[in-house]
C-alpha cells in the first residue's frame, strides 16, 4: 500500500555534464520549465545538482565582486561567493546531491524535500547512475486515488484482519481522501493501532477516529493505550 520512487518518478531526464556552460544551464531551465537538472560525470554518475537558486547567486551578488549581507559569513560566505563566480555546472552547483533510490518510498522523498527544501530529487541506482527524477509534483500524486480505491485498500489490508477474530465489527467511508472509521474495537490499543495503520494508506489525506471504544480497564492493553497517539 506504500508507493515507491518508481511509480511516481520521470525516467526521461535532461541533464548536464560538469562543463556545461553557466548560460547553457540558464537557457535550458527556461526551455524545459525545470527549476533544476542533475550534474553528471563521464560514468553518467550524479554529482551534483545545479537549480536556479544556485544560478541566482551570480545575478544576486555581483558575481562575486560584491560585498556579502552581514548576517551571511565565514564558510558559507565563501561558498555563496565562489559559486557567483563560477561560469560552468561544476562551479555552480550543490554537491554532493541529495538523492534516493527507485525503492525508496514516496514519504522518503517527500521528507527530504520538506526538510532539505528542495523542488525536485535526481533517482539513482546501486552504482549512483541516473535513473530518473522525483519531484513534488510527482510525490503528491500518491493523493490521486479514487476514495473507493481508498476504502477497498483499508477494508482489505486492515479490517479485514481484525474483523476475523473480533466480536466487533468495523467499517470506513472515504470522501475526499479522508477516511472515516467506525466500529468497536476490543481494547483501546487494538482501535489505536487500526487508525495508526490506516493513516499510511495511500492517497489518505486525514482519518477521522469514529470507533466505539471501551471504557478504560485494568488490562494492560487499555493502560498502555492512555499514552498520546501520534
Amino acid at each position: 500500500m506504500n508507493a515507491i520512487v518508481k511509480d511516481v518518478m520521470t525516467s526521461h531526464v535532461i541533464s548536464v555534464n560538469r562543463d556545461t556552460p553557466f548560460a547553457v544551464i540558464a537557457a535550458a531551465l527556461r526551455e524545459y520549465h525545470v527549476s533544476a537538472f542533475p550534474v553528471l560525470d563521464k560514468d553518467d554518475r550524479v554529482i551534483g545538482v545545479v537549480s536556479e537558486s544556485d544560478l541566482l547567486a551570480k545575478l544576486a551578488l555581483g558575481g562575486g565582486d560584491e560585498e556579502m549581507p552581514g548576517m551571511i559569513t565565514g564558510i558559507l560566505r565563501h561558498r555563496q561567493l565562489e559559486k557567483a563566480r563560477g561560469i560552468t555546472a561544476g562551479e555552480v552547483m550543490t554537491a554532493p546531491p541529495v538523492t534516493v533510490s527507485p525503492s525508496d518510498t514516496v514519504e522518503h522523498a517527500a521528507r527530504l524535500m520538506y526538510l532539505r527544501g528542495v523542488k525536485r530529487l535526481p533517482v539513482v541506482d546501486a552504482d549512483n547512475r541516473l535513473a530518473g527524477i522525483v519531484s513534488r509534483t510527482d510525490v503528491l500524486a500518491v493523493y490521486d486515488r479514487a476514495d473507493s480505491e481508498i476504502a477497498t485498500d483499508i477494508r482489505a489490508g486492515i479490517l479485514a484482519d481484525e474483523t476475523a477474530a473480533d466480536f466487533g465489527t468495523f467499517d470506513v467511508s472515504v470522501a475526499d481522501g479522508v477516511a472515516t472509521l467506525v466500529g468497536q474495537p476490543r481494547t483501546r490499543k487494538q482501535g489505536h493501532d487500526i487508525v495508526h495503520r490506516a493513516r499510511y494508506v495511500e492517497g489518505v489525506v486525514a482519518v477521522r477516529d469514529r470507533l466505539d471504544y471501551p471504557a478504560a480497564g485494568p488490562d494492560s492493553f487499555d493502560a498502555i493505550a492512555n499514552f498520546p497517539i501520534d
